[in-house]
């Protein structure tokens, strides 16, 4: 008995992360982005002259980025990766 049937082929190189992991990484690159922006408006307060408006400017602009990064969720995936090119497929004998 032999089985023909054309499965996909998974590795684990070809994975994606977790939803888990891929939103941990988001929530730490805003709030990152936020502590800067909470500095950028302390320094405002803090500083005179062209330094004071350069960053209330930063602070101003900072969680626009912030939030386009956060929101810029898991993709999907263009192709294969060319480990997987067609050819002999090595597979188990089967059980007797």
């Amino acid at each position: 008995m032999s089985r023909n049937v054309a499965s996909p082929i998974y590795r684990i190189t070809t994975a994606r992360k977790s939803v888990a992991d891929d939103q941990a990484t988001r929530v730490r690159g805003y709030v990152i982005s936020m502590s800067i922006r909470v500095v950028c408006f302390v320094l405002a307060l803090a500083t005179t002259g062209v330094f004071r408006w350069v960053f209330f400017a930063a602070a101003f602009i900072i969680p626009y980025f912030a939030v386009v990064y956060a929101n810029g969720g898991r993709e999907p995936t263009q192709d294969a990766p060319t480990t997987l090119a067609t050819g002999a497929k090595r597979e188990l004998p089967p059980s007797k």
